[in-house]
């Protein structure tokens, strides 16, 4: 006899709760509160997430920093909402810290199933893997893991009571124990694919940082939930095992149809689905006030530019320089460079986000938020001249030129998932690129901004987000250079504090940069 079971699968739905467009404060169809409306549970349903879940709106923004005033956890609503059974971390969940994700787990009505981290403290309830048995009998056997790479990214004072272990050995740890007394074998993952999702198998990184194809042709899990990479991967075989991953932000969500025929063979179907307009309503009323005193708090104005930032479409910030990115790094430099700490920074370097970004003249949290997504700290490094130019053709990579000698940009940031982010903008420097040139060969200048030529061997500070000063993204060459300072604040309030204070903004002219084709 043929047995039935569904698994409903969000991931990385960073802070996306309410059914709102943060940019614009109006309504939207997406969150979990309208996700909830679309799941239909039986007894044969297991309903599951893949992290990332407190990073990512200025909902949660705001509810971490006032949390003390609300008896409840937003994320954990949403998620009870949705009937969640079962979730694992994300890199993300680490950035507030251990007490962040106790009290998530706490609020939490499902099972926290990491097998690669280890609470030091003892206060989470982490397990290893867990069977769950449905009501027509079949055994469900269900394990986690975080991408390893939180080791190189998080604050190491956020890591001091969580251990962070290599995932694939604790998933295979936790399939050997589990496989046996199961039916079905569940793997939620929070990590992508490293290779191309067709027959070439190409492999697209050697990072370890997504490690979802390794996973399936070592193993033999019979679904491997993935998430990290928001790519939307319908489903699909991979090495014999069945695999998704929904796209971000709790927009859409997988819907998995699966059966066991009675030689024990497991079969599997998923699709898609968009979230829909209809909303949890008693939750979203308990959770309104929040909400609204969220909007007012974006609403605040904080200060003016001398002029409007019209949003820049990528391509073109590539070619000609950006003024947002001049600005962000303006804002990095001064928080260094303030006389007192006897901290500096000679050189800066920020990144964008996929969306072409601008700001009004006259500016508002919300503004902020909207142009700079990222929850990050800035960190000084000591980098050599050769480090530094190193960093530069990774960034010259972003470029190719096409058969009629246009540029354009490159699949290696846009396959398998689109890595605008992971281009960066300098201020500080002169600097040029020659695209005729072969990679590794394009940076054909760099100077100080007065003309002197940087050395190999001359040591330079310069001040990043957290995430690049791990060499993430291909930087490694930045990764292993020193840290010499860490910044308490992270770069949104630092904007803010720096648009109150410097109003009306002028974009300073910090950079010289050309790129030949």
């Amino acid at each position: 006899m043929t047995r039935n079971f569904d698994i409903y699968f969000t991931s990385d739905t960073h802070g996306k709760v309410m059914p709102v467009d943060y940019a614009s404060g109006k309504r939207k169809a997406c969150g979990l509160l309208n996700l909830s409306e679309q799941i239909y549970k039986t007894g044969n349903t297991l309903v599951l997430d893949g992290g990332d879940t407190l990073q990512g709106t200025p909902f949660l923004t705001y509810y971490l920093e006032h949390d003390k005033d609300y008896d409840f956890h937003p994320s954990a609503e949403g998620f009870n909402a949705c009937g969640l059974d079962a979730y694992t971390l994300g890199n993300h969940d680490f950035n507030f810290g251990y007490d962040a994700i106790r009290d998530l787990a706490k609020s939490m009505k499902a099972d926290l199933i990491c097998a690669n981290v280890e609470d030091l403290r003892g206060e989470l309830s982490i397990r290893k893997w867990e069977i769950r048995t449905l009501s027509n009998g079949l055994r469900i056997g269900l394990t986690g893991a975080v991408t390893g790479h939180v080791n190189l990214w998080e604050k190491k004072e956020h890591l001091t009571e969580l251990k962070v272990s290599d995932p694939i050995q604790a998933l295979k740890e936790a399939l050997d124990q589990m496989k046996d007394q199961c039916d079905v074998t569940v793997c939620i993952y929070h990590g992508g694919y490293e290779e191309a999702l067709d027959d070439s198998h190409k492999l697209l990184s050697d990072s370890t940082e997504n490690q979802a194809c390794r996973l399936a042709r070592e193993t033999s899990f019979d679904i491997i939930l993935t998430g990290h990479q928001h790519m939307a991967v319908e489903g699909l075989d991979l090495y014999g095992s069945w695999t998704v991953q929904p796209p971000a932000n709790a927009e859409r969500f997988i819907h998995l149809e699966g059966s066991v025929d009675e030689n024990g063979k497991v079969s599997a179907s998923s699709r898609l689905v968009p979230v829909g307009d209809q909303t949890r309503e008693d939750v979203y009323q308990k959770l309104l006030p929040l909400e609204e005193t969220t909007e007012k708090w974006l609403d605040q104005p904080i200060g003016e530019f001398d002029e409007e930032l019209t949003p820049e479409e990528k391509l073109d910030c590539a070619l000609y320089g950006s003024k947002v990115a001049r600005f962000f790094n303006a804002v990095q430099l001064a928080s260094v460079n303030d006389g007192e700490s006897g901290i500096y920074a000679d050189v800066s370097a920020t990144s964008l986000g996929n969306k072409p970004i601008g700001f009004p003249k006259s500016v508002s949290i919300r503004d902020v938020y909207v142009a700079y997504p990222f929850a990050n700290n800035s960190v000084v490094k000591e980098i050599t001249g050769a480090a530094l130019k190193e960093a530069l053709e990774r960034c010259a990579s972003y470029l190719d030129l096409g058969s009629d000698g246009k540029p354009y940009i490159s699949d290696v940031f846009m396959k398998p998932k689109v890595e605008h982010y992971n281009y960066d903008f300098y201020a500080g420097i002169d600097y040029a690129f020659d695209l005729r040139k072969p990679l590794g060969e394009r940076v054909v200048r760099l100077l100080r901004l007065d003309g002197s030529p940087i050395g190999p061997e001359e040591k330079l500070h310069l001040v990043t987000s957290d995430y690049r000063a791990t060499g993430t993204g291909g930087y490694e060459m930045i990764g292993s250079c020193p840290a010499i300072f860490t910044g308490a604040d992270n770069v949104q309030d630092l904007i803010i504090d720096y648009i109150r204070s410097h109003h009306p903004v002028e974009i300073p002219d910090n950079v010289k940069f050309e790129v030949i084709y």
